[in-house]
């Protein structure tokens, strides 16, 4: 009996070990055979009170995973979830909409890099949390459960410790991203423990200010001839710069912006280029690939194979929109956006051994490059490049201008014909312009 009681427990451990921790995922549905990856998902247990469990995605470099660099990866929204990146973006992976089969991404990043797509905070993707506090969060919690992850992951994986270390982030994340580097380089300043080999961030189409960057959407449909100069320059005389707070703005202004609602009121923001897609249509899918790979990760097949833990969420969604900000929306019971720019985290970093990649779609209305570059030009910083083409395949992919300052530099390229998510309508020129980035460098050996 003892001997059967003692293997009945080796058993229950067995089991348990298994169902909470993390598991390497060999097999997915929609995929024939093996994955030609190493895909690795979990839970990392964050919070003051460790109640908040994240959920992750880490998958090894094809090339070199001992030596090439770690990106970790935050979505937007806030709430998104980091499987739409996985899918859609630079993942090794692309949902087919027609047969919800998977097929191998042929720009994937990580046939240059190891990477780590989060779903954070709790709510988001298959994230949760254990207590009523857990599930409430912002900007500054949010930032703050990045640093806490990176680092018990990288204490649980040792051995990616010496491996350089970039954050990254697309859309809102720009106003949270910022933020977890400076943590991580002030923290190794203190002497935190693991020391994290943390090297520079990557931010794509980032939301920096909650003003500017909507702000600058009135500048970017004038450039792109969506209104006429004289739309433009009676804006210009009657707002005072301020083409957001219509509510407040006088009554000549609200009148010329009218005049600039209605020439974008059918815009895809997205991507100007695109059809634009009426979201008060209830016959209408605007967010197709949401939709699609929603109804992937809510089979039972798909979160066995990826060891979701069963009844913590509920339905998944790829985007909570309880979270997602919109322009002007206020805090609500689930999240506060109580960071409203992250350019002092840009200036702070200065001072850093930092490298920074900024990319922009030129077709992206969401947050136009106009904004991206208004900030950044308020950095100060000398230009090591002046704007020039890059080219992939002998034809212009895009555009960059390099900046540096002491030991921090950085990189700000716009992509020809991308929209809002640079890697999802341009996946072979930001692929390719992000790896001349990352070969342009070379690490000292003693990282």
């Amino acid at each position: 009996m003892i001997k059967y009681f003692v293997l009945l427990v080796f058993l229950q451990s067995c089991f348990i070990t298994k169902s909470y921790s993390n598991s390497i995922i060999r097999r997915l549905p929609g995929y024939a055979g093996d994955l030609p990856f190493k895909l690795e998902t979990g839970y990392v247990r964050t919070g003051k009170k460790e109640d908040i469990q994240l959920f992750y995605c880490f998958i090894e470099s094809t090339r070199n995973p001992k030596e090439d660099p770690l990106i970790f990866h935050l979505p937007g929204g806030p709430g998104a979830s980091g499987i739409l990146a996985l899918l859609y973006e630079t993942g090794p992976l692309t949902l087919n909409a027609d047969n919800l089969t998977l097929t191998l991404n042929p720009y994937a990043w990580t046939q240059m890099a190891n990477m780590i797509f989060l779903d954070a905070p709790a709510g988001a993707g298959f994230s949760y949390a254990e207590t009523i506090e857990g599930w409430t969060s912002s900007d500054t919690i949010l930032s703050t459960l990045c640093v806490e992850f990176i680092r018990k992951f990288l204490k649980d994986h040792p051995k990616f410790l010496r491996n350089p270390l970039y954050t990254s982030g697309i859309s809102y994340s720009g106003i949270v991203i910022p933020k977890v580097t400076l943590d991580l380089f002030q923290g190794n300043e203190r002497g935190d423990q693991p020391a994290i080999n943390i090297q520079g961030y990557i931010l794509c189409s980032p939301l920096t200010n909650k003003f500017d960057d909507f702000n600058s959407r009135l500048e970017y449909a004038h450039r792109m001839a969506l209104i006429s100069d004289d739309i433009n320059m009676l804006a210009k005389t009657n707002c005072d710069g301020n083409y957001v707070d219509i509510q407040s703005a006088n009554s000549a202004c609200r009148y010329s912006l009218q005049y600039y609602e209605e020439c974008i009121s059918r815009i895809n923001l997205q991507n100007i280029l695109l059809p634009y897609c009426d979201e008060s249509d209830p016959m209408l899918d605007c967010e197709i690939d949401v939709a699609i790979s929603n109804k992937w990760a809510n089979m039972e097949v798909v979160q066995q194979a990826l060891n979701i833990r069963q009844g913590k969420v509920g339905k998944v969604e790829m985007i909570n929109y309880t979270m997602h900000y919109l322009q002007g929306k206020n805090d609500t019971s689930y999240y506060s956006y109580d960071i409203f720019s992250s350019f002092s985290y840009h200036k702070e970093l200065l001072s850093k051994s930092c490298r920074a990649l900024i990319i922009s779609g030129d077709h992206d209305l969401t947050f136009p490059y106009i904004g991206v570059e208004k900030w950044i030009s308020f950095l100060n910083l000398e230009v090591e490049a002046p704007w020039k083409p890059f080219y992939v395949d002998d034809e212009v992919g895009g555009y960059v201008t390099k900046y540096a300052q002491n030991n921090y530099s950085l990189a700000f390229a716009t992509v020809k014909g991308a929209g809002h998510s640079v890697a999802y309508y341009k996946p072979k020129e930001s692929f390719a312009f992000a790896q001349m980035w990352f070969s342009s460098y070379t690490y000292s050996s003693d990282h």
